[in-house]
């Protein structure tokens, strides 16, 4: 090659490099140059915990092993094979009653389903066996065959003394997300709510702490971490928490739960009576009380003498009896004296309030069973 035109061919090579190399700098800069070190910005201390949290972490140590997640189960079966499954239906909460594996949650959360499994905080999973349950007050109560160092029985505590605007938590299992704590205050009491059989559960607490689908028959403690209800229901047109929520008080609970487990359901205690429509009260200008049309022979009524409206021959009313009370307590309906005598054992004595003809007597009986 000549050299004039290498002569010429050179600027054009260097120009070229010095373009190679100021790319590869632009480009790739951390082959020409350090940078400094990453380094994360010191941690402030925190401090101790407040005394709220405290007591969040304490309450939840301490029940979280006593609360279960409970799947339910349906059997189908496959069109072409005929064989039948058990498919996972929903999902609900429940915990720990005793170390003989009986493991209590809302009657509508097991209702319909042909099978349930639970599984403990620890992950372990064991099939439920029904034990009892009382639609009435949407209550169940299952049992598993687990270890007894694995089965945490919950602390008992009692609804009777409750007060607005003391502390309370919920764990549970909101959505399929086990272990769940939130909280919140007692917001009302006495409210009254309604079971899946109609009747009315009287006495349930009312509460902001978040309740989910998914929580039912979950706890609902108090900052003791005793149990002083079961998480039941929510108040919201969406389906999610509202800051509505209502719990079975813990009294109810434990006036149920031993019962079931005794007898697998719940015997009524029954005085042998029929009642009239709740509006006859108010046609008759009666008292408010329930109303009795008939009486069944034999039964604790009859025995007692106790008397029904009826017809005479002419046409003309025969005044009855009306119970106004048991044991002291006003009764305003029928529902309400179920409610009363509900909280009664079979053979315990009552005393009932009677009103007829505007007179009022007392009449002890002995209550008899409902079956």
């Amino acid at each position: 090659m000549p050299t004039k035109k290498i002569d010429r061919l050179l600027p054009f090579a260097l120009f070229t490099s010095l373009l190679l190399a100021l790319a590869s700098a632009w480009f790739w800069p951390a082959t020409v140059q350090s940078k400094p070190q990453a380094e994360p910005r010191a941690v402030q201390p925190r401090g101790a915990l407040e005394p709220a949290e405290q007591t969040h972490i304490r309450v939840f140590k301490k029940v979280s092993p006593s609360v279960v997640h409970i799947t339910t189960l349906a059997r189908s079966r496959d069109f072409f094979s005929m064989n039948i499954t058990e498919q996972p239906q929903g999902t609900g909460s429940g915990f720990i009653w005793d170390d003989s594996g009986h493991v209590v949650t809302n009657f509508h959360v097991i209702q319909g389903a042909n099978a349930a499994t639970v599984t403990l905080s620890d992950q372990s999973t064991y099939p439920a066996k029904l034990v009892g349950v009382f639609p009435d007050r949407d209550l169940a109560v299952l049992r598993i065959d687990a270890p007894k160092d694995k089965l945490t029985a919950i602390a008992i505590g009692s609804s009777g003394d409750l007060q607005v605007g003391q502390a309370v938590y919920a764990i549970g299992n909101p959505f399929g997300l086990d272990q769940t704590l939130t909280t919140g205050i007692v917001s009302a009491l006495n409210r009254e709510i309604e079971s899946v059989t109609r009747r009315s559960i009287r006495g349930a607490i009312q509460t902001d702490a978040a309740i989910n689908p998914g929580n039912s028959g979950g706890p609902l403690l108090d900052s003791a971490g005793r149990l002083i209800g079961v998480n039941t229901s929510i108040y919201s047109p969406s389906g999610a928490s509202a800051g509505i929520g209502f719990a079975i008080p813990v009294d109810e609970v434990n006036r149920v739960v031993p019962r079931l487990i005794r007898d697998g359901r719940i015997i009524r205690p029954s005085l042998g009576v029929t009642a009239a429509a709740a509006n006859v009260n108010q046609a008759l200008k009666l008292p408010p009380g329930v109303a009795l049309v008939r009486i069944a022979p034999g039964s604790p009524a009859a025995q007692a003498g106790l008397q029904v409206f009826g017809r005479g021959r002419d046409g003309r009313l025969i005044q009855g009896d009306v119970i106004t009370a048991v044991n002291g307590e006003p009764v305003a309906d029928l529902d309400d004296m179920l409610n009363r005598l509900e909280q009664r054992q079979v053979g315990e004595r009552v005393t009932l309030s009677l009103w007829n003809s505007g007179q009022t007597r007392k009449q002890q009986l002995t209550l008899g069973s409902s079956d």
